[in-house]
Parts: C-alpha cells; sequence; structure tokens
C-alpha cells in the first residue's frame, strides 16, 4: 500500500496520483508537484489516503510542497501572461499566413516552457513560427494541434441534454466513439441528433455501450425465428436494455399480428443473420459516412513540435 494525494490540473482534467510524504493535504489545497514536464501547479482533489501498489503508475513523483502565497501570486501572473502571449501568437500566425486557429495558451509553472494549443484541416509547416515565438518569449516553445473535441472543451457549453458538457465537467479523457454504438443503441441515425456541439459523435454514446454489448450476446438479433408461447415468430424489433422483443406473429387465419414477450420467454430457433439497414440509415448515409471519416481524421492529423 501507498500514500497518495489526487493532483488535477485543469477543470476538467484527468487526476493525477503523487507521494505527498510527510505532508497532510486536504481536499482543494494546491500544491506544487514534479512531473516529467517540470514543476506544475495543481489542485488536490483527492487528500491522503493508501492505495494498491498495483494500481499506481510508477514512479510516483512528488509533492513538493503546498502553494505559498509567493507560488498563487506566480500562477496569477502566469495567467496574465497566457492572454498576452495569445494575442502575440494570433498575430505571428497571420504574419506567416498560416491556415491554423489558436485556441489556447499554457505556461508551465516554472516558465520552463511555453504551450501552444490550435486547430487546423491537415498538418501545418509552423517551423518558423516556433522559431519566432522561442525569440520573443526566450524559453521552450511546443505547438500542439488539438481536435474539435479538445477545442470544445476548452470553450465550454451546454449540450441538448440541457446540462453543461461532459468534456467541460468531468470527462478527463475521449474515448472511441462510433455510428455502431448509436446504431445498436436504437438511436436516430440523424447525424444532427447524434453529434455534439464539437460536430462529432456525442461522447456519451460510450457510457452505456458495454452494457448494450453484453445483453446483446444473449438477445435474439432482428430477423430471428423464435418459439414463442403462441408459435413461432420472427422477430422485429428488441428493447436490448429491458430485454424485451416485438414478435410477428400468424393467427389461425394466417394474418400477420405482433406481440411483445421478455426475451427469457422465448427459444431462438434460428438467429438473424442479416444486418438491418433502417430507412433514416439509408438516406442519412453519406453524412454518416462523413462522420465517421471525420473522427478518424481528427486521430490521424495530431501534431506538434517545439523548439
Amino acid at each position: 500500500m501507498k500514500n497518495i494525494v489526487g493532483v488535477r490540473f485543469k477543470k476538467p482534467g484527468k487526476v493525477y496520483f503523487f507521494d505527498p510524504g510527510e505532508l497532510e493535504i486536504t481536499n482543494k489545497d494546491f500544491v506544487i508537484v514534479e512531473t516529467t514536464q517540470g514543476q506544475e501547479y495543481g489542485q488536490v482533489v483527492i487528500s491522503n489516503r493508501t492505495m494498491p501498489d498495483e494500481n499506481i503508475v510508477k514512479p510516483l513523483k512528488k509533492v513538493i510542497r503546498i502553494a505559498t502565497y509567493k507560488d498563487k501570486k506566480q500562477e496569477e501572473e502566469n495567467k496574465i501572461k497566457e492572454k498576452e502571449a495569445f494575442e502575440i501568437c494570433k498575430k505571428k500566425i497571420k504574419e506567416h499566413n498560416l491556415d491554423m486557429t489558436l485556441t489556447d495558451v499554457e505556461f508551465k509553472f516554472d516558465n520552463s516552457k511555453v504551450l501552444f494549443y490550435f486547430t487546423a484541416e491537415g498538418r501545418i509547416d509552423f517551423r518558423d513560427l516556433v522559431k519566432d515565438l522561442a525569440s520573443i518569449f526566450k524559453t521552450r516553445i511546443e505547438l500542439r494541434q488539438i481536435g474539435v473535441r479538445d477545442e470544445v472543451k476548452r470553450i465550454g457549453g451546454n449540450g441538448v441534454c440541457g446540462r453543461e458538457l461532459c468534456c467541460c465537467s468531468f470527462l478527463g479523457n475521449f474515448e472511441t466513439v462510433s455510428i455502431k454504438m448509436a446504431k445498436e443503441q436504437n438511436m436516430s441515425l440523424n447525424p444532427s441528433k447524434i453529434s455534439g456541439n464539437c460536430g462529432r459523435l456525442m461522447c456519451c454514446l460510450k457510457y452505456e455501450q458495454d452494457v448494450y454489448e453484453e445483453k446483446m450476446k444473449r438477445l435474439p438479433k432482428i430477423g430471428a425465428i423464435v418459439k414463442t408461447a403462441d408459435g413461432e415468430g420472427t422477430v422485429e424489433g428488441v428493447e436490448t436494455l429491458k430485454e424485451r422483443l416485438r414478435v410477428k406473429l400468424k393467427d389461425d387465419n394466417g394474418e400477420n399480428y405482433y406481440k411483445k414477450y421478455d426475451a427469457k420467454d422465448v427459444k431462438i430457433i434460428k438467429n438473424g443473420e442479416e444486418e438491418i439497414v433502417d430507412e433514416e440509415e439509408k438516406e442519412n448515409l453519406k453524412e454518416l459516412q462523413a462522420l465517421e471519416k471525420l473522427e478518424k481524421m481528427d486521430k490521424k492529423n495530431m501534431q506538434e513540435d517545439e523548439i
């Protein structure tokens, strides 16, 4: 077991574990910690507690000290310098005629590096820009290309649910999301209804996906032939979370009728094999394919450089 504290550098953002040593640190304290990038200023969100060694990524860096008044003043000064650097960099981007949009600037606590975050459609040759910025700020400069999801995370906003965006409130990492998830969750396959503020697939599609996948393994597919208490029928619809099936049957006159059954009350005779493409999917196929293509391009286009 190891004594740890959890520190977050940005809200929202990932929580990192550090060794507090002999320090007694409470929730919401600000601390100076040692990282691979140098000294950082962060807020404690998990106070002193013990954790099994196997749950800790080693080596565990140390908390240098609880932030002093001087440290807090330096952090405030860094925030002012970030705003100034933002305007300088925007001007330089225009001078170099670069097709990129600056979204944020971050000064490391000890001023050992300045990071400039930007978005762009493709890869950008910004070597001359980096040299210019290095000559102005007299420290290491890093340009980091981010995706539209990261851009919205920094801007903020509310989702269609009316709540603050997940990426702006609690979501630390972006996970891969696909059209297949929306389809398996019986959601509308209209891109405008399954896309977030960033124009990409909504991150919340991932939240229940494991549950859907686990249930779908034991549920018949649409088109499956099943045996029910009323005879054999064909599965026309599946309510995955409720584990209920809509089955098409024939009455004594050969007329079709529909009835719902709990999945546990039917027996699969022959499972469905063909993937069903509904009308909404056909109608929006090009847009859905374009959305999937953008998801893949976001990962390929990430670019960074430093001097």
